[in-house]
């Protein structure tokens, strides 16, 4: 099983940050990678087991379901349902801790799958890279101001 463990820390309070991450719908705004985004059956976006249906900039499309969200402990978990990239059993979690020492926000991503093994070094690097690296280097661009 491929593992990738990303993590940064925010200058902005973790409740701030959770408020925009806690919607599974919203990765466009704040996510450069991802261009569109909707929650199929028009389901809430906080209710585990919906599914977003999304878009790479790239034309890309993927699936992923809500598998746990909470706003005590500010994480969710998902899976992918459907994607270009091979792999199979994709889970991971995004997930806040407050930094009380300067109102940060420590932040956490990390996934678990199956891929064959001559795929896994690509995979756990453009994941770990293009996905989570990118999207904390995002939100650091975005509440820095």
């Amino acid at each position: 099983m491929a593992r990738v463990y990303v993590s940064s820390v925010l200058d902005a309070p973790a409740d701030k940050v959770w408020a925009k991450l806690r919607d599974f719908n919203g990765l466009p705004n704040w996510h450069p990678r991802i261009r569109d985004s909707r929650i199929e059956n028009a389901e809430p976006a906080d209710r585990v087991g919906c599914v977003r249906n999304f878009h790479l900039q790239n034309g890309d499309g993927l699936r992923e379901q809500l598998l746990g969200l909470s706003d005590y402990d500010m994480f969710c978990t998902y899976s992918i349902l459907e994607s270009p990239m091979p792999l199979t059993g994709y889970v991971a979690t995004l997930r806040l801790t407050p930094v009380t020492d300067g109102g940060r926000t420590f932040i956490e991503w990390s996934a678990e799958f199956d891929c064959a093994p001559e795929n896994e070094e690509d995979l756990v690097s453009g994941i770990g890279q293009n996905v989570f690296q990118a999207g904390f280097d995002a939100l650091k661009r975005q509440f820095a101001g």
